[in-house]
């Protein structure tokens, strides 16, 4: 990255990332890109058109069809960090269904579909300061960023955050076989799978809250000065 500052958070599913960068984001003045979301975009046009999550060519063709964004959530949505478009419609709360949480490792593990997002995603982090987030952003998409960051939790901890965001307590033990399927998914396949970059700042969201974390960060980037 020339120019600019981009912190690259990656963690596994429900490590609080989101949660996290944001926070960060707004600490430092910058803008937030959560590359997880325009995946899940992704699904859910995928789900709808019935096309095969499994079919990689088809997929990286309907990436190129789409139109996907993340934006600032207006601000009188509250029950939100960004606001996801699909084709110009609102679809914040339906990429969250348990139905493209099971889809959406299956659609991003293919090379197609990782090749039509990269461009995006390293031009929207051109674009000024970001703090980026995903689970191949320091060791893929942004392997120069000025600070990598790598956040992670036990499965037990992430699945009653889902429970609890979710507003579902009595779903805890599905949420936590879902969990556990996603990170064998994620780390387990061929193109870019979860794992912590050598370079990076490791924390532990189950022992440390939102800001400590944010704190955490902060300090490393006055530390490099960056």
């Amino acid at each position: 990255m020339t120019g600019t500052r981009a912190v690259a958070i990656d963690g596994p599913s429900g490590a609080g990332k989101s949660t996290v960068g944001h926070a960060l984001a707004r600490r430092i003045d910058a803008t937030f890109i959560d590359t997880g979301l325009m995946y899940r975009a992704l699904t859910l046009a995928a789900v709808e058109r019935g096309v095969d999550v499994e079919d990689g060519a088809a997929l990286g063709a309907l990436a190129g069809r789409c139109q996907v964004a993340v934006e600032r959530p207006a601000p009188d949505q509250r029950d939100r960090l960004e606001t996801v478009m699909l084709d110009g419609r609102d679809v914040t709360r339906d990429v969250r269904r348990p139905r493209i949480d099971r889809a959406v490792s299956a659609v991003s593990r293919h090379a197609e579909v990782r090749a039509a997002m990269l461009g995006v995603q390293r031009e929207a982090a051109r674009r000024g300061d970001a703090v980026m987030v995903g689970r191949d952003i320091g060791t893929v998409v942004l392997p120069d960023a000025s600070l990598k960051v790598y956040l992670t939790a036990d499965a037990q901890t992430r699945a009653l955050r889902r429970a609890v965001e979710m507003g579902r307590p009595e779903r805890y033990e599905e949420y936590l076989d879902e969990i556990r399927r996603r990170d064998d998914a994620d780390s387990g396949r061929e193109v870019a799978p979860l794992r912590q970059a050598d370079d990076a700042l490791v924390l532990d969201t189950a022992r440390l809250n939102v800001d400590e974390c944010v704190d955490a960060i902060v300090a490393r980037l006055e530390e490099i000065g960056a």
